[in-house]
């Protein structure tokens, strides 16, 4: 028997309602080891009866909105169930917080590596391997886009009314947000933010077709063979409805162009060897079918909200409240990132 005290989480409970529901075999969750890149939720591989599983839970002092965010989880997971989309399948699910005090979830354990974590040998030594996973990556995401979200029972996942029109103003509101962190320097070191913001708002696209948004797409959350072949798409905790435009954003703002990495290109090595930003565009387009007519709003988009979010971590620790070092390091992502929207824009 596992002690609870281990994770800080009830194992045992959850052990025993998993013995229950005749998902798990008596005997016990064995090899357990927490995975690492998981920041919002504790995610465990153990083993039972031969196969290996992988355990989602909120954190030991979870969020308020943490069991709500993993319920999403297990109902985007199930309605991927049956697609192209590489993801790891759902085993079971407990969304009775009577059970073990939170939401929980296991699914298969998908076997390969996260390069951000480490790079295998083989794919480290191999520039087509590289060359592979960014394809890859770009397949997996043309792959969600063409998942019908009503279709597959998403109609009230995410709200689809003034999607575009409400993210200026929804990221806007969020930089203000931190004023109220004693100590912060204020938003003037990021640039003229509020000129990008209007930018935005004058060249809204007109229009889009709504699907699945994963909502934090990068290779950090992609799981990958030793082949280079894309194994899961993983931490879906962001997931929504809108302009699947925005995972493709999001995914070009931080690859890695010709010239050196900049702060907020991905923390991969070695770089070389991954496809280019146009040929990801490319792939994209043939595999999706989608225009990509007004794809710089989107990129500028992806560098506006991801810089606005980093912030947060560099004011929380200008405040005291977060590791001054890491906060730093985010403030120098922040402000390339609405460097590179300015560029973005010059180009346009």
């Amino acid at each position: 028997m596992v002690e609870q005290s281990d994770f800080s989480i009830d194992l045992a409970g959850i052990e025993r309602w998993l013995v229950g529901q005749g998902v798990l075999a008596a005997g016990g969750l064995g090899s357990i080891r927490q995975l690492a890149g998981g920041t919002q939720n504790i995610v465990l591989r153990f083993s039972n009866g031969g196969r290996d599983y992988v355990l989602r839970h909120p954190p030991a002092k979870p969020r308020p909105n943490s069991n709500k965010l993993l319920e999403r989880e297990i109902r985007l997971l199930g309605a991927l169930a049956g697609s192209a989309v590489p993801h790891p399948a759902v085993v079971a699910a407990c969304t009775d917080t009577s059970i073990v005090g939170a939401v929980f979830y296991v699914m298969e354990a998908v076997d390969g590596f996260n390069p951000t974590v480490a790079m295998p040998e083989g794919a480290a030594g191999s520039p087509a391997i590289r060359h592979r996973m960014g394809l890859e990556m770009i397949d997996g995401l043309a792959a969600l886009a063409d998942v019908d979200p009503i279709a597959q029972g998403l109609a009230d996942f995410g709200n689809l009314d003034g999607f575009l029109e409400r993210q200026v103003s929804r990221w806007a509101s969020e930089l203000d947000s931190y004023g109220r962190f004693a100590g912060w320097q204020g938003p003037a070191a990021l640039g003229d933010v509020a000129a990008v913001g209007q930018w935005l708002t004058d060249n809204l696209p007109q229009g889009m077709q709504p699907g699945i948004i994963h909502g934090d797409y990068h290779i950090g959350n992609c799981i990958f063979g030793e082949d280079g072949r894309l194994n899961a798409i993983v931490d879906w905790e962001m997931a929504t409805l809108g302009d699947p435009l925005v995972d493709l954003g999001r995914l070009l703002v931080s690859w890695p162009g010709k010239g050196p990495a900049k702060p907020q290109t991905m923390r991969v090595a070695p770089l070389d060897g991954f496809p280019s930003h146009g040929e990801m565009i490319a792939r994209y387009a043939e595999r999706s079918g989608r225009s990509l007519d007004h794809l710089p709003w989107f990129e500028v988009l992806a560098c506006y909200k991801l810089g606005l979010i980093l912030e947060g971590t560099h004011a929380r620790a200008q405040a005291g409240l977060a590791d001054m070092a890491t906060g730093e390091r985010l403030h120098r992502s922040a402000v390339a990132l609405l460097e590179e929207a300015r560029a973005i824009i010059a180009q346009a």
